[in-house]
C-alpha cells in the first residue's frame, strides 16, 4: 500500500464522507485539477494521483511493456483505489483518462458509483463512418515531431489544446507542463492515447456516467460526445459553454458546477 501511494504520488484532501478521484490526461499531471479541487474538497474526500511516468510519480516504476496499452494505466487506477480503502468512488477523468476509468469500472464496477468523463474520446482516428478528429497522417506527424523536437511539439500543441486566446497565460503554463515530461515516456503515452481503440468497450460500461464536452474542441469533434452517449447505457451528455480540450483548466467554475449538479442528491447521477 505504501509503495502505491509513493509510486503514484497519491494525495488526499478534504473531509467529506464521499470519495472522489481525479485522473489526469496525457501530457499532464494531477496539478491540472487544482482549481476544481478547491471547490470540491469541502464536500468530498478528494484523491489525486499521477499515472506512472507522469508528474511526480516514481519514473523508475515505468515499464514500456506494462504501459504499452491503456490496461497498464487502468491497473494504476485500480491499485490506487485499493491502496486508499474501500469504495465506492466517484471517478472524474479527463480525455484518455475517461477511457482508463471506463476500463477500470468495467473490470470492477463495485469500486465506482459514478464516472464523469471530461472531453473523452474512445478513438481519435478518422475512419469511414467515424469522425475521430485526426487522420492517421496527423497522428504520425505528431508522434514524429515528438521524437525529433519535443519542445517544438509542445509549443505547437499547447495553443491547439487550450484555445481560449483571451487567456494566453494558460497556453504558456500548459506548454510548460508538457515540457516537464520525460520526452521518451511522453511519446509512448501519446502513442497509446492516440492509437488505442476502445469503442467496443463502451456498451459494457454499466456504471452511471456523465459525458462533458466543450462547445468547440480541436482534438475531439462534437460528434464524439453524442457517439459515446449512444453507446453507454446509463449516461447523460452535456455540452459546456467552455471551449478547448481542457475546460477543467480554462473554466474550472463551469466544470465544477456540472460535476456538483450531477453528483448531488437531486441530480441524476444514480441513473445517468
Amino acid at each position: 500500500m505504501v509503495d502505491i501511494i509513493k509510486r503514484n504520488n497519491v494525495l488526499m484532501t478534504g473531509n467529506g464522507e464521499k470519495q472522489i478521484i481525479f485522473g489526469h490526461g496525457f501530457g499532464c499531471d494531477q496539478t491540472v485539477w487544482k482549481e476544481v479541487i478547491k471547490e470540491l474538497k469541502q464536500e468530498y474526500r478528494v484523491i489525486t494521483f499521477d499515472y506512472v511516468g507522469s508528474g511526480r510519480s516514481d519514473k523508475g516504476a515505468y515499464s514500456q511493456e506494462r504501459y504499452s496499452t491503456l490496461h497498464g494505466y487502468k491497473q494504476d487506477l485500480l491499485d490506487v483505489c485499493d491502496s486508499i480503502g474501500e469504495g465506492p468512488f466517484f471517478f472524474v477523468g479527463h480525455s484518455v483518462s475517461s477511457m482508463i476509468g471506463m476500463l477500470a469500472a468495467i473490470e470492477r464496477p463495485e469500486l465506482f458509483s459514478n464516472l464523469v468523463m471530461v472531453a473523452p474520446s474512445p478513438y481519435y482516428m478518422n475512419e469511414p463512418g467515424y469522425q475521430g478528429g485526426l487522420d492517421k497522417t496527423d497522428i504520425d506527424e505528431l508522434l514524429e515531431l515528438m521524437g525529433v523536437n519535443y519542445k517544438q511539439w509542445a509549443k505547437y500543441l499547447a495553443p491547439l489544446i487550450m484555445l481560449n486566446e483571451d487567456q494566453p497565460e494558460l497556453v504558456d503554463s500548459f506548454e510548460e507542463l508538457l515540457c516537464s515530461n520525460d520526452p521518451k515516456i511522453a511519446r509512448e503515452f501519446a502513442e497509446v492515447t492516440f492509437r488505442s481503440d476502445v469503442r467496443a468497450e463502451l456498451k459494457k460500461l454499466l456504471v452511471p456516467t456523465l459525458i462533458m464536452q466543450t462547445r468547440y474542441d480541436a482534438i475531439v469533434p462534437s460528434e464524439i460526445g453524442h457517439y459515446i452517449h449512444a453507446q453507454i447505457p446509463k449516461s447523460r451528455f452535456v455540452v459546456m459553454k467552455a471551449t478547448g480540450h481542457n475546460p477543467h483548466i480554462s473554466d474550472a467554475e463551469e466544470t465544477v458546477a456540472f460535476i456538483k449538479e450531477y453528483l448531488s442528491p437531486s441530480g441524476d447521477g444514480k441513473n445517468g
